[in-house]
């Protein structure tokens, strides 16, 4: 099955949380602490491969997940970091954020992109030792790891693009040029998925050749099959227009030729100014008239003409030939460049967002950001909970309660903590 689009979720690992521990050693007075910082998460890692050529195995697994990173350990022990996931995806992934539409990345090339990050390794408690705290009994715990939905979208890395009408003869051309087998019948639509080729022209100069199938009038807006294919015309350096010259199945090639350009006009505007050959092929069955009406229309559009009979490679190479000549002076197959990241000014309102519910004068207080800090402290060490009551403070969650109504005595619960507010 050839899929071509996918939407997934990725989660790149979480930081380990820094370590509470102290130095234990006899002989050794005060030790002082030696808690170790966490490993980091593990990245989200996209690489190319050109073992693949469609995105199926995505439709079955849609979410993945790296590794988180070790928590710190005593003697200064930093926590092991962790792997990176790895995903293989074909040659010509392009991956953007599903929610935004922003391009992240092109995997058009050898090298891996990371494309979710890991989050960093907290802070063990070494790090909040001074001449004042010298047994800081709370550390910090790791940043986590991004995570959003992705859509993956494959468009084929090929030099020459063949478009047309179906039963114009793309495949049988492709079949004849190139060492692929595409399956070929005397009916519409036989074509039901991309066909790429490798046309070798002598001295190591070969070029990569893609038939894209299902075009009809309409296949901008979803007509056919084209609407699913459009999007590999993209990267094609150049195209190749076959027409049935012959109008052997009671069509007007000279129209056929519009409405296929008007479908790439309206897909997108910049494949209308696209370098393009036109082929008009089962020139057998067209009469000298017909060939020499076409020719005269086609070159007053500024193309180059080649009639040819694909099926028994007749005045193929004169067109081949052609094509070599073109791509030698255009420039090389598109790679897209990410789109930058949006620019967001934090907003402390949101980043220490609280949830503060009032029953009966009891002050229930929820809020990611806090179960992160309560990870690290230690509530029977009046330094750690000094910590403790600075992030409720620097957070606006005191200020908060105040505005809420909680006053002098009045009982807060943050998740299983429970104390006496204090003005």
């Amino acid at each position: 099955m050839f899929v071509d689009i996918a939407k997934i979720k990725i989660k790149a690992g979480d930081g380990g949380d820094g370590a509470v521990s102290f130095h234990r050693e006899k002989y050794v007075a005060s030790g002082g602490p030696d808690g170790g910082d966490g490993g980091k998460g593990g990245n989200i890692v996209f690489v190319a491969d050109s073992n693949l050529s469609t995105l199926a195995d995505f439709r079955y697994k849609r979410k993945y997940v790296a590794p988180n990173g070790e928590n710190g350990k005593a003697a200064r022990c930093t926590g092991k970091s962790a792997k990176d996931l790895v995903i293989h995806v074909p040659i010509g992934t392009i991956i953007k954020e599903t929610e935004t539409g922003r391009l992240i990345a092109d995997i058009s090339g050898k090298e891996p992109v990371i494309v979710a990050r890991g989050g960093k390794g907290g802070w063990g408690n070494t790090h909040f030792s001074t001449s004042t705290r010298q047994t800081p009994r709370f550390s910090k715990p790791g940043m986590p790891g991004e995570e959003f939905d992705v859509t993956l979208e494959l468009k084929l890395l090929a030099d020459v693009g063949l478009v047309g009408f179906p039963n114009v003869g793309k495949s049988t051309l492709v079949s004849v040029v190139s060492e692929a087998k595409p399956v070929i019948a005397n009916y519409h639509f036989t074509t039901i998925t991309p066909n790429l080729g490798v046309v070798n022209m002598g001295e190591g100069n070969s070029f990569v050749i893609a038939d894209i199938p299902g075009l009809i009038e309409g296949a901008w807006q979803g007509v056919g099959l084209g609407h699913q294919f459009l999007r590999h015309v993209d990267r094609c350096r150049m195209l190749v227009h076959i027409v049935d010259i012959s109008g052997s199945e009671g069509r007007d090639p000279i129209e056929d030729f519009n409405i296929i350009n008007n479908e790439l006009a309206k897909f997108n505007e910049e494949l209308s100014k696209r370098p393009m050959l036109v082929a008009g092929n089962k020139c057998d069955l067209a009469t000298d008239e017909q060939i020499e009406n076409f020719k005269n229309y086609v070159e007053s559009k500024g193309y180059h003409f080649f009639p040819i009979m694909a099926a028994i490679r007749y005045d193929v190479d004169p067109l081949l030939n052609k094509i070599v000549e073109m791509l030698s002076k255009l420039p090389p197959i598109k790679q897209y460049e990410p789109d930058p990241e949006p620019v967001v000014i934090p907003d402390r309102t949101e980043k220490y967002a609280v949830k503060i519910t009032n029953n009966d004068n009891v002050y229930f207080v929820e809020g990611e950001w806090l179960l992160k800090i309560m990870k690290s402290v230690n509530f029977d060490d009046y330094e750690s909970m000094q910590y403790f009551q600075r992030m409720l403070i620097t957070g606006g969650v005191i200020d908060e309660l105040r505005r809420r109504g909680c006053g002098e005595g009045d009982s807060v619960v943050i998740y299983d903590i429970e104390f006496d507010f204090v003005e």
